[in-house]
């Protein structure tokens, strides 16, 4: 625990703070506050306690309205919140009208406990701050409004937390009432990584777009004479300037001097330097309806600093771009790197949704990047994919109840997914990821989607699909409980590639006519039992994965498996059990 403590002088605080916008409306003169704009917004002031040197609010002079967004709390011995409000009242003060007095006398706050937060952060949540505070005290944290911010632990008084800062770097303590936790982006079609992207229109049209002139408003277009061809369209000078955009050796150009992964590489690129074009990109003409993914991610809190990335080794290749290995502050992560505008677009609708999962067996995702593409940063699994890790272990390393607490791991993170009502699709023990506590997580969800038919299979992974979604293309979480007893079995095999001996198109047809595989050498009866169940032809006879999950763990009980399974070499690597006398 931190030992920010609560003083002996600390009472109840009431504190007020008007915003900008509608609800600043709110304090009309002689009207009863905080019947519009949802939260009610008490009039009422704090009262200086002796000794703090804390100057009153008083009703009788104007209120300062600011940007701030306040809420019920308890001060601190030392004054620190109110002292923060007042000074960040006096940066953007507004005086609003005078308010009759009459409304505090009548006015009845309730109980400190009633107005307390009652969510209390775990360490490892992560935050959005409401308010800036750049002057903090020794021990404090600075930050600026919309910083992230990583909760590493609560301090004594609820009120506070130690924290890190995911820009700086830095810890230090900060108030729960600067806090907000961070939201899951929206799954919005609407939303573009390319809002200024306005697809088929003419150059009439693209003028007509440009308008009222401005230098430096652009858009992008498809060139209507050269089709698969772009064109960039500058304002100018009151004049609209098209610059034809071409395609040389899988890459993008204006003057063949300089390329271009794709049309927000060059866009970032002529935003800092007009280069060939006749001044710089200032200001994006975004197509009727569309979102600027930038600015959604970054009022979410998930849009990371490029200038903190330091990438690394390729650790991986993913159907759509690298994995390399990098550090952000400090923090070793992974980094999917994904370069086509089009794949990158589509990938935002999958990022999204990973903002919304948060569980101990799912990799992390821990924020974006828009540089030359898309860069979506995870959390680095420090001993890599399942399949490698069993392969180079073995059995003598890796006993039956590690097998059981990894397949565990498993079942418990694709129940969240099923919970979520979301399809893994490509589920594997290649896309299964140990830590280096060996907890597994479940990874690569650049093909998990909402439960959905009609999706090509030509590039499925065969062995590992369940036949419904290979004939007919319908994937449901009882198809990914299918792909489960698949990794089951590799699991057991300790990383044999499944159906050993056989093509696809003979795997495929074996299936169809009723084969299943036999159970691993060494594989447990009830192991087997559960990877048969989940082979059933009928997919309605699948368990679920909740009741998967209640039989490992049962199983793993009945091997005697405790918490922590066999232990750890120095090398990272499992030691097997002692055996009984």
């Amino acid at each position: 625990m931190c030992s920010r403590g609560r003083d002996a002088r600390a009472g109840p605080c009431v504190l007020l703070c008007v915003p900008r916008g509608p609800s600043a409306q709110v304090l009309r003169k002689e009207e009863e506050p905080g019947t519009s704009g949802g939260t009610r917004l008490p009039l009422a002031v704090q009262t200086a306690v002796p000794g703090q040197g804390l100057t009153p609010w008083s009703v009788a002079t104007s209120l300062l309205a600011s940007c701030l967004s306040f809420s019920w709390g308890e001060m601190d011995g030392r004054g620190a919140a109110f002292s923060s409000l007042v000074l960040h009242a006096c940066d953007s003060a507004k005086e609003l009208p005078r308010v009759s007095p009459r409304f505090l006398r009548s006015w009845h706050p309730p109980p400190i406990s009633a107005r307390m937060p009652t969510r209390r952060w775990a360490p490892g949540t992560q935050c959005i701050t409401k308010c800036e505070h750049m002057r903090p005290k020794p021990g404090e944290l600075a930050f600026r409004k919309g910083d992230v911010v990583t909760i590493l632990e609560a301090c004594e008084s609820k009120s506070w937390y130690r924290a890190k800062h995911h820009d700086s770097g830095q810890e230090g303590l900060l108030a729960a009432g600067a806090l907000r936790e961070r939201e899951a982006l929206s799954t919005d079609p609407k939303l573009s990584l390319m809002p200024w992207f306005h697809g088929k229109i003419s150059g009439h049209e693209a003028v007509q777009q440009l308008q009222p002139p401005e230098d430096g408003l652009f858009l992008v277009r498809e060139s209507a004479r050269h089709p698969g061809d772009y064109v960039l369209c500058v304002s100018f000078a009151s004049d609209v300037i098209h610059y034809r955009v071409l395609h040389r050796e899988g890459h993008l150009t204006i003057d063949e001097a300089v390329c271009f992964c794709n049309l927000m590489d060059m866009v970032e690129h002529y935003s800092k330097d007009k280069g060939a074009i006749c001044t710089r990109l200032v200001k994006p003409k975004r197509k009727q309806g569309a979102k600027s993914a930038e600015e959604e991610l970054a009022k979410a809190g998930w849009l990371l600093n490029l200038q903190h990335l330091t990438l690394g080794a390729q650790i991986g290749e993913g159907e759509f771009g690298a994995v390399l290995q990098g550090e952000y502050l400090g923090q070793k992560v992974a980094v999917k790197n994904i370069k086509c505008d089009v794949t990158a677009q589509a990938f935002l609708d999958e990022t999204a949704v990973m903002t919304k999962m948060q569980h101990k067996n799912l990799v992390r995702l821990l924020g974006v990047i828009l540089h030359q593409g898309l860069y979506i940063v995870m959390e680095h699994v420090s001993k890599g994919n399942l399949v490698n890790f069993l392969r180079t272990r073995g059995r003598a390393l890796v006993n039956v109840p590690q097998l059981l607490q990894f397949s565990l791991h498993v079942a418990e993170g694709m129940e969240y997914l099923e919970s979520k009502k979301l399809v893994h699709r490509d589920l594997a023990a290649r896309n299964i990821l140990v830590s280096e506590d060996l907890v597994a997580k479940v990874s690569d969800f650049g093909l998990a989607k909402a439960e959905r038919k009609g999706l090509d299979s030509s590039r499925l992974p065969v062995k590992w699909t369940a036949p419904e979604a290979l004939k007919h293309g319908k994937f449901t979480s009882k198809s990914d409980v299918w792909s489960f007893g698949v990794l089951l079995w590799e699991v057991f095999s300790y990383g044999r590639a499944p159906y050993p001996k056989m093509s696809l198109k003979e795997v495929s047809e074996a299936v169809e006519k009723g084969y299943r595989m036999e159970p691993p050498e060494g594989c447990p009866g009830p192991a087997h039992a559960l990877m048969s169940s989940c082979w059933e032809a009928e997919p309605a006879r699948r368990p679920p994965f909740r009741k998967l999950a209640e039989k490992l763990a049962r199983e793993l009980r009945n091997a005697g498996a405790s918490a922590s399974v066999g232990g750890q070499d120095a090398d990272g690597s499992i030691s097997p059990r002692s055996q009984e006398p």
